[in-house]
């Protein structure tokens, strides 16, 4: 079973950038498809980004493809979210998920293994 912690969360102003990193320990990260997801206040966890176990593909949500990147490193069981152009919409409780396949999905109730969350908030 893998444990994840993402970190790299923070108040950045709109037009700004960050990075979120996720570490993951317990598993074998290199066979888990990870996904990003994010929940705002009053709304429904949704899907931002998603990478095969390889790191081949991507998946990237409408509202974020052209400013995020999603990539990961397995030799350091870490995978990151790169938001450059952020907008106040993205202001978010930012996840982590891994799921035990090659695939991953942009349903979050097909990924078992989630982190604690991270808080970013872009101020306009």
């Amino acid at each position: 079973q893998v444990q994840l912690v993402e970190s790299g969360g923070g108040l950045v102003q709109a037009g700004g950038s960050l990075r979120l990193s996720c570490a993951a320990s317990g598993g074998t990260f290199s066979s888990y498809a990870m996904g990003w997801f994010r929940q705002a206040p009053g709304k429904e966890r949704e899907v931002v980004a998603v990478i095969t176990s390889d790191g081949r593909s991507t998946y990237y949500a409408d509202s974020v493809k052209g400013r995020f990147t999603i990539s990961r490193d397995n030799a350091k069981n870490t995978v990151y979210l790169q938001m450059n152009s952020l907008k106040p919409e993205d202001t978010a409780v930012y996840y982590c998920a891994g799921r035990p396949w090659r695939y991953g999905t942009v349903s979050y109730t097909d990924y078992p293994y989630w982190g604690q969350g991270t808080q970013l908030t872009v101020s306009s």
